[in-house]
């Protein structure tokens, strides 16, 4: 293979993968705990935080619990984020610091 094919061969492995990535960073992906959910973005960006408070209060030791529950929603939607993205780039192979 020549020079030239491997340059036409890179350009358009180049241009599929940032279809991809494009794909997932228009994405939505919902992380969920049984008090939260949180809605990002596949580029990690926060877009909503629904929290589902059966009886309309908190007090103080709900507050610290809804914080932790909100931390695992994040961190739930954050592993589905870097699944899909595995999924999809992965048959890029690994190159890394590309994304």
């Amino acid at each position: 293979m020549n020079m030239q094919a491997m340059l036409k061969q890179a350009q358009a492995l180049q241009k599929d993968m940032l279809k991809v990535k494009e794909e997932i960073d228009n994405s939505t992906f919902v992380g969920e705990s049984s008090l939260v959910k949180v809605t990002l973005k596949g580029t990690k960006e926060v877009v909503k935080v629904e929290i589902n408070a059966e009886n309309g209060r908190l007090d103080a030791d709900d507050v610290e619990m809804l914080q932790d529950m909100i931390v695992v929603a994040i961190n739930d939607a954050n592993k589905k984020i870097d699944q899909e993205t595995e999924k999809k780039m992965g048959k890029f192979g690994n190159i890394p610091g590309l994304f």
